[in-house]
């Protein structure tokens, strides 16, 4: 089998402080001198019920490492850790999502948060070889009204190149808010040429999939893997060309499958939906973006070429330039060319027997 490390794929389901590494957390929290919550620190990774008190605490775990970003300086290590961690597993592309909001307190307000993480993304991108592009994120949690101001901040700082923000989100317990009342916000977005890449489909089910997609008008859906419970809603999504962003460890962490078998990764993929693999908060569910790969080779048995063409799927589904997608999407073909280890085995042991000591 292939090394999945070198499996060219793009990252675009990623949270800004769920990015974050553990010793980063610590050495944090010890210069604020901050007592963190054991289950942040204890590499266990979380296994919560997928009820209102599973993710509530969920949310206090989050909370609690949010609460450790202080200072312009964190904001663009936890950027340049994020962008440095997916180039060593294969990314050529990175979209990471960011709330400004949570952070702004810190550093003069949501704008120079903005512009920090963007200047930030710009810097990564040229130390570690990777392109970073930038999601705004709104939070259900908050008035719509918050939503569009976001919308309107996101659209400020619009753009296709290296760095800038290339869509808006929104993210948070999907049982929160009125979806319909975000609609403005994307539209504001939208007309600012901005990807439409809500949460939806991992908590509720297929009907809330279809609101989603009614009143958000999406590109993308973070997560959406419940649409498999339901053939016309999934149907409706491939028609429509919406890839979901697809994140196992997390749909395990937060107890909507129990077992990594379950999450219908084939099923959405044999019913030709646009699926990209995505890690969501590694901080959190101990799992980063090669560990999803895995998931899909170990517990669905997706052979290589399904593997690459999992790979594929995210690269196409990203706002990276036409030339990016082209080079990253050759280095996919290559890979695929390149030799099978096992070959070389079976070569060396035609009878399938290797013998040790």
């Amino acid at each position: 089998m292939r090394d999945l490390a070198l499996l060219p794929k793009a990252h675009l389901h990623l949270h800004f402080t769920g990015s974050m590494r553990v010793p980063t957390l610590v050495d944090m929290a010890a210069a604020y001198h901050v007592r963190l919550p054991e289950a942040l620190i204890d590499n266990d990774p979380l296994r919560l019920p997928a009820t209102e008190r599973g993710w509530f605490r969920f949310q206090r775990l989050y909370d609690a490492a949010r609460a450790c970003v202080r200072s312009e300086a964190d904001m663009r290590r936890l950027v340049d850790e994020a962008a440095a961690d997916d180039a060593a597993e294969g990314s050529g592309r990175l979209e990471i999502q960011v709330d400004p909001t949570s952070y702004a307190t810190f550093v003069g307000g949501i704008t120079p948060a903005v512009e920090i993480v963007i200047d930030a993304a710009k810097a990564a991108s040229a130390a570690h070889g990777i392109e970073v592009g930038v999601i705004i994120a709104a939070s259900r949690m908050r008035h719509p009204l918050d939503a569009r101001t976001l919308a309107r901040l996101a659209a400020r700082y619009a753009g296709d190149g290296v760095g800038e923000v290339v869509g808006f989100g929104l993210s948070n317990d999907e049982r929160r808010g009125d979806t319909s009342q975000f609609g403005h916000a994307f539209d504001i977005a939208r007309r600012a040429g901005l990807a439409a890449v809500p949460h939806g489909g991992e908590l509720l089910g297929p009907d809330h999939i279809s609101e989603v997609m009614r009143e958000l008008v999406p590109d993308r859906i973070g997560h959406g893997v419940r649409a498999a419970e339901d053939e016309r809603v999934l149907a409706d999504i491939v028609e429509r060309g919406v890839a979901l962003e697809v994140n196992p460890g997390s749909n395990i962490g937060l107890g909507v499958y129990s077992e990594a078998s379950e999450v219908p990764l084939r099923t959405l993929v044999e019913a030709g939906a646009l699926v990209a693999l995505g890690a969501d908060d590694p901080l959190l569910f101990g799992t980063r973006l090669v560990d999803q790969y895995e998931i899909a080779r170990s517990a669905h048995g997706f052979a290589d070429r399904e593997l690459a063409a999992l790979a594929s799927s995210s690269i196409r589904a990203s706002r990276a330039s036409s030339g990016t997608k082209a080079r990253l999407l050759a280095e996919v073909d290559a890979w695929l060319l390149s030799p099978d280890p096992a070959d070389s085995l079976d070569a060396l042991h035609p009878g399938g027997t290797v013998t040790i000591g």
